[in-house]
Protein backbone atom coordinates (compact mmCIF):
# COMPACT_ATOMS: atom_id res chain seq x y z
CA UNK A 1 0.00 0.00 0.00
CA UNK A 2 1.69 3.65 -0.51
CA UNK A 3 -0.05 6.69 0.77
CA UNK A 4 -0.86 7.85 -2.93
CA UNK A 5 -3.29 5.38 -4.19
CA UNK A 6 -7.24 5.38 -3.57
CA UNK A 7 -7.16 2.56 -1.18
CA UNK A 8 -5.09 4.20 1.36
CA UNK A 9 -6.41 7.68 1.21
CA UNK A 10 -10.59 6.38 1.04
CA UNK A 11 -9.55 3.20 3.92
CA UNK A 12 -6.26 3.18 5.89
CA UNK A 13 -6.00 7.10 6.61
CA UNK A 14 -9.54 7.39 7.57
CA UNK A 15 -9.22 4.36 9.78
CA UNK A 16 -5.69 5.87 11.12
CA UNK A 17 -7.19 8.60 11.98
CA UNK A 18 -9.89 7.58 13.89
CA UNK A 19 -7.40 5.27 16.07
CA UNK A 20 -5.06 8.23 16.70
CA UNK A 21 -7.23 10.54 17.75
CA UNK A 22 -9.79 8.66 19.95
CA UNK A 23 -7.87 5.59 21.21
CA UNK A 24 -6.45 7.21 24.40
CA UNK A 25 -4.88 4.52 26.18
CA UNK A 26 -0.91 4.51 24.99
CA UNK A 27 -0.54 0.84 25.24
CA UNK A 28 -3.70 0.38 23.18
CA UNK A 29 -2.84 2.17 20.99
CA UNK A 30 0.45 0.78 20.28
CA UNK A 31 -0.94 -2.51 19.91
CA UNK A 32 -3.48 -0.99 17.35
CA UNK A 33 -0.63 0.70 15.18
CA UNK A 34 1.29 -2.68 15.07
CA UNK A 35 -1.48 -4.45 13.74
CA UNK A 36 -2.04 -1.31 10.81
CA UNK A 37 1.60 -1.39 9.99
CA UNK A 38 1.89 -5.10 9.51
CA UNK A 39 -1.34 -4.68 7.52
CA UNK A 40 -0.17 -1.80 5.70
CA UNK A 41 3.13 -3.48 4.76
CA UNK A 42 1.41 -7.04 3.69
CA UNK A 43 -0.73 -5.08 1.79
CA UNK A 44 2.19 -5.01 -1.14
CA UNK A 45 4.16 -7.46 0.56
CA UNK A 46 2.62 -10.52 1.67
CA UNK A 47 5.82 -13.46 1.99
CA UNK A 48 8.24 -10.65 2.77
CA UNK A 49 6.32 -9.25 6.03
CA UNK A 50 7.62 -12.78 7.55
CA UNK A 51 11.23 -11.46 6.60
CA UNK A 52 10.70 -8.25 8.28
CA UNK A 53 9.58 -9.88 11.49
CA UNK A 54 12.12 -12.31 11.23
CA UNK A 55 15.07 -9.07 11.51
CA UNK A 56 12.85 -7.78 14.42
CA UNK A 57 13.23 -10.61 16.37
CA UNK A 58 16.24 -11.65 15.56
CA UNK A 59 17.82 -8.13 16.32
CA UNK A 60 16.01 -8.02 19.36
CA UNK A 61 17.18 -10.98 21.20
CA UNK A 62 21.25 -9.72 20.09
CA UNK A 63 19.88 -6.94 21.60
CA UNK A 64 18.94 -8.06 25.02
CA UNK A 65 22.29 -8.83 26.50
CA UNK A 66 23.40 -5.30 26.24
CA UNK A 67 22.40 -3.87 29.41
CA UNK A 68 23.97 -6.70 31.11
CA UNK A 69 27.36 -6.80 29.50
CA UNK A 70 27.61 -2.85 29.50
CA UNK A 71 30.33 -2.93 32.74
CA UNK A 72 30.99 -6.83 31.92
CA UNK A 73 32.79 -8.91 29.04
CA UNK A 74 33.79 -6.64 26.57
CA UNK A 75 34.67 -9.52 24.16
CA UNK A 76 31.18 -11.40 24.73
CA UNK A 77 29.85 -7.66 23.20
CA UNK A 78 31.99 -7.09 20.78
CA UNK A 79 31.46 -10.79 19.72
CA UNK A 80 26.89 -10.54 19.98
CA UNK A 81 27.44 -6.87 18.23
CA UNK A 82 29.72 -8.55 15.32
CA UNK A 83 27.03 -11.21 14.71
CA UNK A 84 23.80 -8.86 14.58
CA UNK A 85 25.64 -6.67 11.89
CA UNK A 86 27.06 -9.56 10.33
CA UNK A 87 23.21 -10.92 10.52
CA UNK A 88 21.92 -7.56 9.23
CA UNK A 89 24.06 -6.93 6.04
CA UNK A 90 24.14 -10.40 5.40
CA UNK A 91 20.13 -10.31 5.05
CA UNK A 92 21.06 -6.98 3.19
CA UNK A 93 23.14 -8.67 0.93
CA UNK A 94 21.51 -11.92 -0.26
CA UNK A 95 17.59 -9.73 -1.19
CA UNK A 96 19.39 -6.75 -2.43
CA UNK A 97 22.65 -7.55 -4.12
CA UNK A 98 22.98 -11.15 -4.74
CA UNK A 99 21.93 -10.72 -8.65
CA UNK A 100 24.32 -8.12 -9.25
CA UNK A 101 27.47 -9.42 -7.40
CA UNK A 102 26.99 -12.62 -9.65
CA UNK A 103 26.12 -11.10 -12.85
CA UNK A 104 29.30 -8.77 -12.34
CA UNK A 105 31.34 -11.73 -11.73
CA UNK A 106 30.17 -13.42 -14.64
CA UNK A 107 31.23 -10.42 -16.84
CA UNK A 108 34.67 -10.31 -15.00
CA UNK A 109 35.34 -13.79 -15.58
CA UNK A 110 33.18 -14.89 -18.54
CA UNK A 111 31.51 -17.10 -16.34
CA UNK A 112 28.22 -18.37 -16.65
CA UNK A 113 27.20 -18.61 -12.97
CA UNK A 114 23.38 -18.61 -12.61
CA UNK A 115 22.16 -15.52 -11.33
CA UNK A 116 19.40 -15.58 -8.40
CA UNK A 117 16.40 -13.87 -9.32
CA UNK A 118 15.55 -12.63 -6.15
CA UNK A 119 13.28 -10.15 -5.71
CA UNK A 120 14.22 -6.95 -3.56
CA UNK A 121 11.79 -6.43 -0.37
CA UNK A 122 10.30 -2.92 -0.12
CA UNK A 123 11.85 -0.78 2.82
CA UNK A 124 14.92 -3.81 3.26
CA UNK A 125 17.26 -0.81 3.27
CA UNK A 126 15.49 1.31 5.55
CA UNK A 127 13.97 -0.87 8.62
CA UNK A 128 17.37 -2.99 8.19
CA UNK A 129 19.18 0.61 8.87
CA UNK A 130 17.34 1.11 11.83
CA UNK A 131 17.74 -2.18 13.67
CA UNK A 132 21.23 -1.66 13.11
CA UNK A 133 21.42 1.36 14.53
CA UNK A 134 19.25 0.21 17.32
CA UNK A 135 21.64 -2.50 18.20
CA UNK A 136 24.88 -0.68 17.83
CA UNK A 137 23.33 1.95 20.17
CA UNK A 138 22.28 -0.74 22.56
CA UNK A 139 25.56 -1.96 22.97
CA UNK A 140 26.90 1.95 23.13
CA UNK A 141 25.27 2.14 25.58
CA UNK A 142 23.56 5.41 23.69
CA UNK A 143 19.63 4.21 23.87
CA UNK A 144 18.30 1.69 26.75
CA UNK A 145 17.86 -1.68 25.78
CA UNK A 146 13.86 -2.78 24.96
CA UNK A 147 12.64 -5.32 26.82
CA UNK A 148 9.04 -4.91 25.10
CA UNK A 149 9.23 -7.05 21.84
CA UNK A 150 5.96 -5.36 20.89
CA UNK A 151 7.37 -1.84 21.24
CA UNK A 152 10.73 -2.94 19.06
CA UNK A 153 8.17 -4.10 16.44
CA UNK A 154 6.45 -0.63 16.11
CA UNK A 155 9.56 1.07 16.26
CA UNK A 156 10.87 -0.80 13.19
CA UNK A 157 7.58 -1.32 11.54
CA UNK A 158 5.44 1.85 12.30
CA UNK A 159 4.13 2.55 8.90
CA UNK A 160 4.50 6.05 7.84
CA UNK A 161 8.72 5.59 7.79
CA UNK A 162 8.65 1.83 6.72
CA UNK A 163 8.93 1.68 3.31
CA UNK A 164 10.50 4.60 2.17
CA UNK A 165 11.92 6.61 5.52
CA UNK A 166 13.09 8.72 6.63
CA UNK A 167 15.46 6.70 9.07
CA UNK A 168 14.34 7.07 12.28
CA UNK A 169 17.02 5.70 15.20
CA UNK A 170 15.66 4.51 18.41
CA UNK A 171 16.94 6.95 20.52
CA UNK A 172 14.81 9.66 18.49
CA UNK A 173 11.66 8.23 19.59
CA UNK A 174 12.29 5.66 22.68
CA UNK A 175 10.33 7.94 24.78
CA UNK A 176 7.85 8.48 22.71
CA UNK A 177 6.99 4.64 22.50
CA UNK A 178 5.92 4.67 26.41
CA UNK A 179 4.72 8.37 26.88
CA UNK A 180 3.36 10.69 23.92
CA UNK A 181 0.50 13.83 23.36
CA UNK A 182 -1.78 13.77 20.71
CA UNK A 183 -4.24 16.71 20.59
CA UNK A 184 -6.56 18.14 17.93
CA UNK A 185 -3.56 21.22 17.25
CA UNK A 186 -1.11 18.10 17.00
CA UNK A 187 -3.28 16.14 14.29
CA UNK A 188 -5.02 19.23 12.11
CA UNK A 189 -1.05 20.34 11.75
CA UNK A 190 -0.31 16.18 10.76
CA UNK A 191 -2.94 15.88 8.20
CA UNK A 192 -1.82 19.42 6.44
CA UNK A 193 1.80 18.53 6.07
CA UNK A 194 0.92 15.01 4.96
CA UNK A 195 -1.01 17.03 2.22
CA UNK A 196 1.53 18.76 1.35
CA UNK A 197 3.79 16.17 0.73
CA UNK A 198 0.94 14.49 -1.29
CA UNK A 199 1.11 17.94 -3.50
CA UNK A 200 4.62 17.42 -4.03
CA UNK A 201 3.82 13.77 -4.85
CA UNK A 202 1.14 14.08 -7.26
CA UNK A 203 0.77 17.72 -8.75
CA UNK A 204 4.79 18.17 -9.14
CA UNK A 205 6.79 14.73 -9.11
CA UNK A 206 4.63 13.37 -10.90
CA UNK A 207 3.90 16.06 -13.84
CA UNK A 208 8.01 16.19 -14.51
CA UNK A 209 8.34 12.61 -14.43
CA UNK A 210 6.53 11.82 -17.45
CA UNK A 211 8.78 14.08 -19.49
CA UNK A 212 11.86 12.64 -17.78
CA UNK A 213 10.74 9.37 -18.49
CA UNK A 214 10.23 10.23 -22.45
CA UNK A 215 13.79 11.96 -22.39
CA UNK A 216 15.58 9.49 -21.33
CA UNK A 217 14.02 7.28 -23.55
CA UNK A 218 15.35 9.14 -26.35
CA UNK A 219 17.63 7.30 -28.65
CA UNK A 220 21.30 8.30 -28.02
CA UNK A 221 21.66 9.99 -31.16
CA UNK A 222 18.84 12.35 -30.53
CA UNK A 223 19.71 13.69 -26.99
CA UNK A 224 21.21 16.98 -27.34
CA UNK A 225 22.75 19.76 -25.09
CA UNK A 226 19.39 21.20 -24.20
CA UNK A 227 17.49 18.38 -23.79
CA UNK A 228 20.60 16.34 -21.54
CA UNK A 229 20.51 19.40 -19.29
CA UNK A 230 16.71 19.63 -18.94
CA UNK A 231 16.67 15.92 -18.38
CA UNK A 232 19.19 16.52 -15.63
CA UNK A 233 17.24 19.27 -14.24
CA UNK A 234 13.52 17.76 -14.34
CA UNK A 235 14.75 14.56 -12.38
CA UNK A 236 16.62 16.34 -9.87
CA UNK A 237 14.13 18.17 -9.08
CA UNK A 238 11.32 14.79 -9.17
CA UNK A 239 13.38 12.92 -7.19
CA UNK A 240 13.34 15.94 -4.75
CA UNK A 241 9.29 16.23 -4.83
CA UNK A 242 8.68 12.59 -4.59
CA UNK A 243 11.28 11.92 -2.09
CA UNK A 244 10.75 14.95 -0.13
CA UNK A 245 7.28 14.36 -0.37
CA UNK A 246 7.25 10.66 1.16
CA UNK A 247 9.29 12.67 4.22
CA UNK A 248 6.53 15.28 4.35
CA UNK A 249 3.80 12.73 4.47
CA UNK A 250 5.85 10.44 6.74
CA UNK A 251 6.87 13.34 9.44
CA UNK A 252 3.05 14.25 8.97
CA UNK A 253 1.76 10.89 10.11
CA UNK A 254 4.07 10.27 12.39
CA UNK A 255 3.00 13.41 14.10
CA UNK A 256 -0.41 12.40 13.99
CA UNK A 257 0.19 9.56 16.30
CA UNK A 258 2.48 11.85 18.72
CA UNK A 259 5.85 10.76 16.80
CA UNK A 260 7.92 13.17 16.40
CA UNK A 261 10.83 12.10 13.30
CA UNK A 262 14.08 14.54 12.22
CA UNK A 263 13.24 16.73 8.77
CA UNK A 264 14.68 14.51 6.25
CA UNK A 265 15.23 17.92 3.71
CA UNK A 266 16.37 21.54 4.25
CA UNK A 267 16.03 23.19 0.64
CA UNK A 268 18.91 21.02 -0.79
CA UNK A 269 18.49 23.50 -3.91
CA UNK A 270 19.55 26.17 -2.41
CA UNK A 271 23.33 25.06 -1.64
CA UNK A 272 26.49 26.91 -2.75
CA UNK A 273 28.54 23.69 -2.80
CA UNK A 274 28.55 20.35 -2.99
CA UNK A 275 28.89 19.81 1.14
CA UNK A 276 26.16 22.17 1.41
CA UNK A 277 23.79 19.69 -0.69
CA UNK A 278 24.98 17.06 1.72
CA UNK A 279 23.96 18.79 5.12
CA UNK A 280 20.33 19.25 3.07
CA UNK A 281 20.04 16.14 0.83
CA UNK A 282 18.54 12.77 2.98
CA UNK A 283 19.90 14.10 6.59
CA UNK A 284 18.70 11.12 7.91
CA UNK A 285 20.77 8.68 5.92
CA UNK A 286 24.25 11.03 5.68
CA UNK A 287 23.87 11.35 9.58
CA UNK A 288 23.37 7.87 9.76
CA UNK A 289 25.81 7.22 7.50
CA UNK A 290 28.34 9.96 10.06
CA UNK A 291 27.36 7.88 13.07
CA UNK A 292 27.87 4.49 12.04
CA UNK A 293 30.72 3.97 9.20
CA UNK A 294 32.69 7.49 8.67
CA UNK A 295 33.45 8.25 13.01
CA UNK A 296 34.21 4.48 13.46
CA UNK A 297 36.71 4.29 10.85
CA UNK A 298 38.12 7.54 12.45
CA UNK A 299 37.05 10.34 10.87
CA UNK A 300 38.60 13.04 10.30
CA UNK A 301 41.24 12.28 13.54
CA UNK A 302 43.77 10.54 11.58
CA UNK A 303 45.29 12.74 8.95
CA UNK A 304 44.13 14.11 5.66
CA UNK A 305 44.66 10.58 3.78
CA UNK A 306 42.54 8.51 6.30
CA UNK A 307 40.06 11.67 6.23
CA UNK A 308 39.73 11.53 2.54
CA UNK A 309 40.01 7.56 2.32
CA UNK A 310 37.28 7.63 4.92
CA UNK A 311 34.87 10.28 3.22
CA UNK A 312 35.40 8.60 -0.52
CA UNK A 313 34.22 5.41 1.59
CA UNK A 314 30.75 6.79 2.98
CA UNK A 315 29.95 7.79 -0.65
CA UNK A 316 30.40 4.71 -2.34
CA UNK A 317 28.64 3.18 0.52
CA UNK A 318 25.71 5.61 -0.38
CA UNK A 319 25.75 4.49 -3.87
CA UNK A 320 25.88 1.26 -3.23
CA UNK A 321 22.82 1.89 -0.28
CA UNK A 322 20.66 2.93 -2.88
CA UNK A 323 21.09 0.14 -5.35
CA UNK A 324 22.53 -2.78 -6.91
CA UNK A 325 23.56 -0.90 -10.19
CA UNK A 326 26.72 0.43 -11.17
CA UNK A 327 24.74 4.10 -12.24
CA UNK A 328 24.53 4.39 -8.29
CA UNK A 329 28.18 3.34 -7.26
CA UNK A 330 29.73 5.90 -9.91
CA UNK A 331 27.19 8.24 -8.39
CA UNK A 332 28.64 7.60 -5.28
CA UNK A 333 31.92 8.01 -6.77
CA UNK A 334 31.41 10.99 -8.47
CA UNK A 335 30.28 12.83 -5.09
CA UNK A 336 32.94 11.60 -2.75
CA UNK A 337 35.19 13.40 -5.85
CA UNK A 338 33.63 16.27 -5.77
CA UNK A 339 33.65 16.29 -1.75
CA UNK A 340 37.40 15.49 -1.70
CA UNK A 341 37.94 18.67 -4.07
CA UNK A 342 35.92 21.05 -2.34
CA UNK A 343 37.58 19.79 1.32
CA UNK A 344 41.44 20.10 -0.22
CA UNK A 345 41.94 21.78 -3.87
CA UNK A 346 38.28 24.30 -4.49
CA UNK A 347 36.35 26.47 -1.99
CA UNK A 348 32.77 27.15 -3.20
CA UNK A 349 32.26 29.26 -0.12
CA UNK A 350 34.98 32.15 -1.21
CA UNK A 351 33.84 32.35 -4.49
CA UNK A 352 30.93 34.68 -5.41
CA UNK A 353 27.33 33.52 -4.65
CA UNK A 354 26.20 32.68 -8.26
CA UNK A 355 29.19 31.18 -9.44
CA UNK A 356 29.19 28.62 -6.21
CA UNK A 357 25.27 28.63 -6.56
CA UNK A 358 25.63 27.52 -10.51
CA UNK A 359 29.05 24.98 -9.90
CA UNK A 360 26.80 23.57 -7.03
CA UNK A 361 23.91 23.23 -8.88
CA UNK A 362 25.72 21.57 -12.34
CA UNK A 363 27.30 19.04 -10.11
CA UNK A 364 24.26 17.84 -8.31
CA UNK A 365 22.08 17.99 -11.88
CA UNK A 366 25.26 15.96 -13.98
CA UNK A 367 25.20 13.79 -10.46
CA UNK A 368 21.27 12.61 -10.69
CA UNK A 369 21.99 12.42 -14.60
CA UNK A 370 23.81 9.19 -13.69
CA UNK A 371 21.65 8.33 -11.18
CA UNK A 372 18.13 8.20 -13.20
CA UNK A 373 20.66 6.45 -15.96
CA UNK A 374 19.48 2.99 -16.71
CA UNK A 375 23.16 2.01 -18.10
CA UNK A 376 26.39 3.22 -17.48
CA UNK A 377 26.70 3.75 -21.37
CA UNK A 378 23.13 5.80 -20.95
CA UNK A 379 24.96 8.02 -18.31
CA UNK A 380 28.29 8.13 -20.42
CA UNK A 381 26.23 9.60 -23.34
CA UNK A 382 23.95 12.05 -21.40
CA UNK A 383 27.21 13.57 -19.58
CA UNK A 384 28.48 14.58 -23.33
CA UNK A 385 25.88 15.18 -24.40
CA UNK A 386 25.87 18.07 -21.96
CA UNK A 387 28.95 18.99 -23.31
CA UNK A 388 29.22 18.80 -26.99
CA UNK A 389 25.60 18.10 -28.00
CA UNK A 390 25.15 20.67 -30.38
CA UNK A 391 23.59 18.50 -33.66
CA UNK A 392 19.45 18.99 -33.14
CA UNK A 393 17.92 16.03 -34.82
CA UNK A 394 14.24 16.26 -35.88
CA UNK A 395 13.48 13.82 -33.33
CA UNK A 396 15.46 16.58 -30.85
CA UNK A 397 13.40 19.63 -31.93
CA UNK A 398 9.73 17.13 -31.78
CA UNK A 399 10.56 16.24 -28.31
CA UNK A 400 11.76 19.82 -27.23
CA UNK A 401 8.92 21.08 -29.02
CA UNK A 402 6.38 18.69 -26.94
CA UNK A 403 7.33 19.85 -23.98
CA UNK A 404 6.90 23.52 -23.84
CA UNK A 405 3.06 23.13 -23.05
CA UNK A 406 1.32 25.90 -20.69
CA UNK A 407 0.77 22.96 -18.13
CA UNK A 408 4.48 21.92 -18.12
CA UNK A 409 5.80 25.15 -17.75
CA UNK A 410 3.33 25.83 -15.16
CA UNK A 411 4.17 22.91 -13.08
CA UNK A 412 8.22 23.66 -13.61
CA UNK A 413 7.31 27.33 -12.12
CA UNK A 414 5.91 25.68 -9.33
CA UNK A 415 8.77 23.64 -9.10
CA UNK A 416 11.39 25.89 -8.93
CA UNK A 417 9.17 28.36 -6.07
CA UNK A 418 8.48 25.54 -4.20
CA UNK A 419 12.17 24.45 -3.80
CA UNK A 420 12.86 27.23 -1.97
CA UNK A 421 11.95 28.67 1.39
CA UNK A 422 11.19 32.11 -0.33
CA UNK A 423 7.24 31.98 0.16
CA UNK A 424 7.19 30.42 3.85
CA UNK A 425 9.43 32.86 5.01
CA UNK A 426 7.97 35.42 3.25
CA UNK A 427 4.54 34.64 4.52
CA UNK A 428 5.61 34.38 8.35
CA UNK A 429 7.43 37.69 7.89
CA UNK A 430 4.34 39.42 6.85
CA UNK A 431 2.26 37.69 9.34
CA UNK A 432 4.69 38.98 12.03
CA UNK A 433 5.21 42.26 10.57
CA UNK A 434 0.89 43.21 10.35
CA UNK A 435 -0.11 40.83 13.56
CA UNK A 436 -1.80 38.20 11.37
CA UNK A 437 -0.55 35.03 12.51
CA UNK A 438 -4.03 33.43 13.37
CA UNK A 439 -4.76 34.31 9.77
CA UNK A 440 -1.67 32.75 8.32
CA UNK A 441 -3.12 29.30 9.74
CA UNK A 442 -6.23 30.07 8.43
CA UNK A 443 -4.75 30.68 4.87
CA UNK A 444 -2.50 27.72 5.29
CA UNK A 445 -5.35 25.86 5.72
CA UNK A 446 -7.34 26.12 3.72
CA UNK A 447 -4.75 26.16 1.04
CA UNK A 448 -4.15 22.47 2.08
CA UNK A 449 -8.72 21.44 1.47
CA UNK A 450 -7.14 22.94 -2.25
CA UNK A 451 -3.98 21.08 -2.63
CA UNK A 452 -6.04 17.81 -1.33
CA UNK A 453 -8.89 18.49 -3.43
CA UNK A 454 -6.39 19.04 -6.67
CA UNK A 455 -4.53 15.80 -5.40
CA UNK A 456 -7.92 13.79 -5.46
CA UNK A 457 -8.50 15.46 -9.24
CA UNK A 458 -5.18 13.56 -10.18
CA UNK A 459 -5.89 10.39 -8.35
CA UNK A 460 -8.83 9.77 -10.32
CA UNK A 461 -7.30 11.06 -13.76
CA UNK A 462 -3.83 9.73 -14.17
CA UNK A 463 -1.86 6.36 -14.12
CA UNK A 464 -0.35 6.13 -10.41
CA UNK A 465 3.60 6.26 -9.96
CA UNK A 466 5.24 4.29 -7.67
CA UNK A 467 7.77 6.82 -5.31
CA UNK A 468 11.26 6.54 -6.81
CA UNK A 469 12.91 5.94 -3.48
CA UNK A 470 10.71 2.21 -3.00
CA UNK A 471 12.85 0.61 -4.64
CA UNK A 472 16.11 1.37 -2.63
Amino acid sequence: MVFSSAAFLFAFFPLYIMVVTFVRHIKVCNVLLVIMSLIFYAWGEPVYILLMLFSITVNYFLALPAESLAEGDSIKKRALLSLAIVFDLTMLGLFKYAGFFVSTINSAFSLSVPVPQIPLPVGISFFTFQTMSYVIDAYRGTCGVQRNLGKFTLYVSFFPQLIAGPIVKYHDIEKQLDSRATDVIGIAAGIRRFIIGLSKKMLIANALGSIVDSLYSLDGSDMNIVLAWTAGILYSLQIYFDFSGYSDMAIGLGKMAGFHFLENFNYPYTSFSVREFWKRWHISLTTWFREYVYFPLGGNRKGELRTGVNRMSVFLLTGMWHGAMWTFVVWGVFHGIFQLLETYLIHPDKWKKPLSYIYAMAVVTAGFAIFRADSIGQAVNILRQMVIGFGFTDMGVITLRGMLTFYNVFVLAAALVAMTPYVRDTANSLAVKYNARQTLTCLKYAASVLLMSLCMMSIASSSYNPFIYFRF
